[in-house]
C-alpha cells in the first residue's frame, strides 16, 4: 500500500508544471520585477492621489505599483482607501507586458 502511494504521489508530481518567475496579469505578464521600492506611513486625511503623487516622485516614474494594492488608477485617477499609520510600499516595475 505504502508503495503505490508513493508512486502516485511521485506520478503527481512530475505532472506539475515548473514554476517561473512570470507574474501573471490579466493582460500579460511582467517578465522580472525590480526591487527600487520606497515604504512610508500615512497620516489622517491622506488619500491616494498623495500617495500617487509622493511614489511618482521618488522613484522617478509613473510606472510602479503599490504592494497590497492600496491605491490603483481608475475613474478620476488614483484611487483607494490608505489607512493612516500603515506603512505601504511601492515599486517600480520593470520587464514587458
Amino acid at each position: 500500500m505504502l508503495k503505490y502511494l508513493l508512486s502516485i504521489i511521485l506520478s503527481i508530481n512530475s505532472t506539475l508544471p515548473e514554476c517561473s518567475n512570470q507574474v501573471s496579469l490579466i493582460h500579460g505578464s511582467i517578465d522580472k520585477l525590480s526591487t527600487n521600492c520606497v515604504t512610508f506611513s500615512v497620516s489622517p486625511g491622506t488619500g491616494c492621489a498623495w500617495m500617487c503623487n509622493y511614489c511618482s516622485n521618488q522613484l522617478g516614474t509613473n510606472n510602479y505599483y503599490f504592494t497590497n494594492n492600496v491605491c490603483t488608477y481608475g475613474t478620476g485617477g488614483c484611487n483607494g482607501n490608505p489607512v493612516a499609520g500603515v506603512q505601504y510600499t511601492c515599486c517600480t516595475l520593470t520587464g514587458s507586458l
